[in-house]
């Protein structure tokens, strides 16, 4: 009733699971072989847009992703549309630390009045409904939105890692011990839209910045306007920090999840990233001109580029159902094998979308095996 279930990984008897806690706030979870299970960590700010992703081991030390709560920082009436505003009318984005923001107001339609003329007036990092001031100071806290955060594997107190990200979704742990994320970038939706910016894959740097809500990557986004409408203004009086770099760039609203790295020369491609891309999830995240993700990339951290994997046969790309063809409908996420010699990929399924919101299809899930041939 939690969900949804958003990673797992194992460790020396016990698995450790990502509960999105989209009723209740995320937890991680440590479970025996057993079935006992108990939380190391609850009550995640996990109940808007994003949930708690991961996670992956280091040093005795879990790390896991927790998304922010908005697309863009501002809570506004698409958060109603996907289902969370009405729940929880207070919840917003929390910083990591203390931030200082401009007056950015956005009024619309107050879809929590029954008075059909009422207006929300909502500004960044409050709740629906509560205005900004100019040069506010909005405090930090832990837990916090946008950030990869990490506890002992045996329980302790929550630290942040990095933060600055929009929806931190997986994390892995390349051959050379450094942590890889990726990052869902902005839709083109609600109160503050963005338009064209691509997923992205970060290497993991202690006390880092990312740049949400102002930034994708290294570049701002404040020239990035939806045609006919203007340019999204700026959120916060002073940077942070300076965003790092991307390692690759993985394309737009490709939903770019879960990754695993190659260790071994005889599957191939050793060192490089495998990345399940979910798939857009067009009208609602902004308009696609074609199908966009509905595959497995691979990407060399060393150069930046990003190559296809496993794609479905056809002239054009897209789901499975859609091509009506077999294959692949919605990786959501890709795992080596302890030795190497295979990959396993976990299909969604038939998730079809429209103006109304999504429908997947149960039982239309598959796992994947993929090895080498001669």
């Amino acid at each position: 009733k939690n969900g949804p279930w958003n990673g797992i990984t194992y460790s020396d008897g016990f698995f450790y699971i990502s509960e999105g806690g989209q009723l209740e706030g995320g937890k991680i979870l440590k479970v025996s072989k057993e079935g006992t299970a108990q939380a190391l960590v609850e009550g995640l700010p996990s109940l808007g847009d994003h949930h708690t992703n991961g996670p992956v081991i280091k040093d005795g030390y879990l790390y896991f992703g927790q998304g922010t709560a908005t697309n863009s920082g501002i809570v506004g009436n698409d958060n109603a549309s996907f289902g969370w505003l009405h729940r929880f009318p207070d919840l917003h984005d929390i910083p990591c630390k203390d931030i200082t923001i401009n007056a950015i107001n956005s009024e619309t339609k107050n879809v929590l009045s029954e008075d059909p003329d009422d207006k929300a007036v909502t500004g960044p990092f409050h709740s629906y409904n509560k205005k900004a001031e100019t040069n506010e100071v909005i405090k930090g806290a832990i837990p916090c939105t946008g950030a990869v955060m990490r506890v002992p594997i045996n329980g302790g107190d929550l630290e942040v890692v990095a933060w600055g990200f929009r929806n931190p979704y997986g994390l892995a742990l390349a051959p050379d011990g450094q942590i890889y994320v990726t990052n869902n970038s902005y839709d083109v939706r609600g109160s503050r839209p963005v338009w064209g910016t691509g997923d992205l894959l970060f290497k993991l740097e202690q006390d880092a910045w990312y740049g949400w809500p102002d930034y994708n990557g290294s570049m701002s986004i404040t020239h990035l306007e939806v045609p006919g409408e203007e340019d999204p203004k700026k959120i916060l009086v002073n940077d942070p920090g300076t965003p790092p770099q991307p390692v690759a760039s993985l394309g737009v609203h490709s939903s770019s999840n879960g990754i695993s790295f190659s260790t071994n020369e005889d599957f191939g491609f050793e060192g490089q990233a495998f990345i399940a891309q979910f798939g857009d999830m067009a009208p609602g995240v902004g308009k696609v001109l074609s199908p966009v993700g509905y595959r497995v990339v691979r990407a060399d951290v060393e150069t930046g580029i990003v190559e296809d994997f496993a794609t479905n046969k056809a002239k054009k790309n897209g789901p499975a159902s859609w091509l009506e063809t077999g294959g692949l409908e919605r990786p959501v996420s890709v795992q080596f094998s302890p030795d190497g010699t295979a990959l396993y990929i976990t299909d969604f399924g038939i998730l079809a979308t429209s103006k109304e919101g999504a429908n997947p299809v149960k039982n239309s899930g598959v796992v994947w095996k993929i090895t080498r041939q001669d």
